[in-house]
């Protein structure tokens, strides 16, 4: 069956699904986006990715045609539509067509929804069993005084520069430091360590986005009774952590062993590692919008 993509409240096959070249989104990178997961017809987490769409695109001053009800039911129906247990969704809002100047009230009618549901695996099953061997990127994270990571913009060029940095060093991901030297995330993940039994992550000030498997990570600390705080740290503290691990929606939760060469505690995954994935997986079974 033809992957069937969203387009503006209507369905198109892939290969008909097309947007203007003057698309400000294409143009610009002027527009937001989320990644949603779908567990065994459970949209993971769905009204967290919708409302942090919605105040993604008011940071940027895109109105959204249609409401957090109706994309609610948009994503769930290109799921079904491509008859999906198990998927992956993009979802695209665009500032829509203009003209070659920025001007953004140059675009025409309203902003334009894409919905793309499909399947993705970001990582060879191999190094969620054996884990990472990451590299911290010589390209920088945004300033929060300029375009703030915490808003998920279709501009992710500097992220795209650092994960070339990574491919080309033979790695799956890279570290992006902020500009006092901060560790803030990875290319397309959050990042924890993990020293004497304790979990820490950077806070929402040195420039992250605030990640929704993130934020499930902090509350299973929570459950578990597991010390986490959130506090700026330098890469030499990655170092000489027990433990690391990625989160992100694509890449859910996945071990590091190994960060510029250097071997992270064991060099294996670690047991508070293992707490974490396995209570990551039985929140996918709960946490979330079912499909009808």
């Amino acid at each position: 069956m033809p992957l069937k993509i969203y387009i503006d409240g209507k369905f198109y096959n892939k290969k008909d699904a097309k947007v203007s070249v003057l698309d400000h989104g294409l143009l610009y990178g002027d527009g937001v986006f989320e990644g949603i997961r779908s567990y065994n017809r459970l949209v993971f987490c769905l009204e967290k990715h919708i409302d942090r769409l919605y105040k993604s695109a008011a940071a940027i001053t895109l109105k959204i045609p249609i409401t957090r009800k109706e994309m609610i039911k948009a994503v769930c129906a290109a799921l079904k539509k491509n008859r999906l247990v198990d998927g992956y969704v993009r979802l695209i809002v665009t500032r829509g067509e203009g003209d070659l100047g920025l001007d953004p009230r140059k675009c025409k009618g309203n902003a334009r929804v894409i919905i793309i549901a499909d399947k993705i695996m970001l990582y060879p099953r191999k190094f969620y069993d054996a884990g990472l061997s990451i590299i911290t990127a010589r390209t920088q994270q945004n300033p929060i005084e300029t375009l703030h990571p915490g808003i998920k913009s279709l501009n992710y060029l500097n992220n795209i520069l650092a994960k070339i940095e990574a491919v080309n060093g033979g790695h799956e991901e890279a570290i992006m430091l902020n500009t006092k030297g901060y560790v803030t995330e990875c290319t397309g993940d959050n990042i924890f360590i993990v020293k004497n039994n304790v979990v820490y992550t950077p806070p929402a000030s040195v420039g992250i986005l605030m990640g929704v498997t993130r934020e499930m990570v902090i509350g299973i600390a929570k459950k578990k009774k597991i010390k986490l705080t959130q506090v700026p740290f330098k890469r030499n503290r990655i170092y000489t952590a027990d433990e690391c691990f990625l989160t992100g929606t694509a890449a859910e939760l996945i071990p590091v062993v190994k960060v510029d060469g250097k071997k992270v505690g064991t060099g294996l995954p670690g047991k508070t590692t293992a707490i974490f994935l396995q209570e990551f997986k039985e929140l996918t079974k709960t946490c979330g919008t079912k499909l009808s």
